[in-house]
């Protein structure tokens, strides 16, 4: 009975392993074995100098308050979760907003390093609140929010774990979430996709962690991995996809299925790129005719709209007034480097700007290798900040909201 409910509740999804690979297939003008995200230097430095994830998880912070969640638990869902950044201050934020009731907080991430920084971010939520459920796999965006996957075989080969973390302390918890390192490097490997020359899971695992003093109070929230649900308050979908993908693809195989892992009157957040800032100035200067920011919000949502079909009907779509949709993210530079004509901006803030602007357009390797050859990606670059005094970047927003039904 539980596969058939299984089947049942993924009837509309994808059954291919290899159905997230367009979020890192190249474009057309990159190798076919280019994978943007792999370059753990470029994220970190992005990460590090930009404050994109602090004003990510800002935004999201703003959903908290339009929720109806029901008991037992506030349930949400981060689709993607990086290096845990939004993940962890969304959860502080959600502590501040539901101080004692249950969490279910689920994300999906491919990254064995992401999936270790964001754990090592983990212990102090568990200790401030400690009805908190943790579950975390690498399985496809499509099957994320149940944490099984809907294809047979690869459920079938799905290791399943579950801990629960003793004592109730940082340090302990912290100390058992270190000794799973072994458990991750053996489950959380990617391999290269023959179809698409990405990186698919080796092995599809999920991961779940919660604090043994609290058992018996989250008994019924605890997944199953017979019993797969989705039912999320909130899930959002910042940056999920490469931008040269498909809006088919997006809408298809990523937000449709996100949305339909909503419980009634559940919110989806969605994030990304849109351009129109300094840091495609920057891009502009080395290549002209780049503008990779063509897929609006509107055309997501209407893509999003046809991609669930009958289903649609169940869903409302908000591309939100620009003024609330819209919002900037600013690169860190130490104070007048920039806006002081006599200062020589430096040539770290410099690296670190191109490395900024070439990260959010997604640029490929082959074409950045061909730009540095010589200084023009340089001068490019301090012109630019020089003539803003500063280098930010745009997101947009928008919401998909579950009027009625339910997964």
């Amino acid at each position: 009975m539980a596969e058939a409910a299984t089947a049942a509740k993924y009837q509309h999804q994808a059954q291919d392993p290899d159905h997230d690979a367009a979020l890192h297939a190249p474009d057309s003008r990159a190798p076919k074995d280019f994978r943007f995200y792999d370059n753990r230097q470029k994220y970190l430095m992005f990460v590090n100098t930009c404050s994109e994830k602090w004003v990510v998880a800002d935004r999201a912070a703003r959903e908290l308050t339009k929720l109806k969640p029901q008991p037992p638990a506030v349930r949400f869902f981060d689709a993607g979760m990086g290096d845990g950044t939004v993940l962890a201050r969304v959860m502080r934020s959600m502590h501040a907003a539901y101080p004692r009731f249950p969490f279910l907080i689920s994300g999906k991430e491919i990254s064995l390093e992401d999936v270790r920084l964001t754990l090592d971010k983990m212990p102090d939520r568990f200790f401030e609140h400690p009805e908190t459920v943790l579950a975390i796999t690498n399985i496809s965006y499509a099957d994320a929010p149940w944490l099984v996957p809907a294809n047979n075989e690869l459920r079938d080969r799905i290791v399943w774990k579950t801990v629960a973390l003793k004592g109730e302390t940082t340090a302990e918890f912290e100390r058992q979430i270190l000794q799973l390192q072994t458990f991750l490097a053996s489950n959380w490997r990617t391999k290269v996709s023959e179809k698409t020359g990405s990186l698919v899971p080796e092995t599809p695992t999920t991961l779940i962690l919660y604090r043994e003093d609290c058992a018996f109070l989250l008994d019924d929230i605890i997944p199953q991995k017979d019993a797969p649900r989705a039912d999320y308050d909130l899930i959002i979908a910042s940056q999920p996809f490469r931008l040269s993908a498909s809006i088919e693809f997006k809408a298809g195989r990523i937000l449709a299925p996100l949305a339909r892992g909503l419980r009634e009157k559940g919110r989806l957040l969605g994030i990304h790129s849109a351009g129109n800032d300094p840091g495609l100035e920057i891009i502009q200067q080395v290549w002209p005719q780049e503008d990779p920011f063509t897929t609006s919000r509107f055309m997501l949502l209407d893509a999003t709209r046809a991609a669930l079909g009958d289903e649609a009907n169940q869903f409302s779509f908000n591309p939100l007034p620009s003024s609330e949709a819209l919002f900037r993210y600013e690169m860190h530079t130490l104070p007048d480097e920039i806006d002081n004509e006599a200062a020589s901006i430096g040539t770290s803030t410099l690296l670190a700007a191109w490395n900024a602007a070439t990260y959010v357009a997604q640029i490929d390797e082959e074409r950045l290798s061909e730009a540095m050859t010589n200084s023009g990606y340089l001068d490019a670059t301090r012109k630019i900040l020089r003539k803003n005094g500063e280098l930010w970047f745009n997101d947009e927003s928008y919401v998909v909201v579950r009027e009625s039904g339910s997964v």
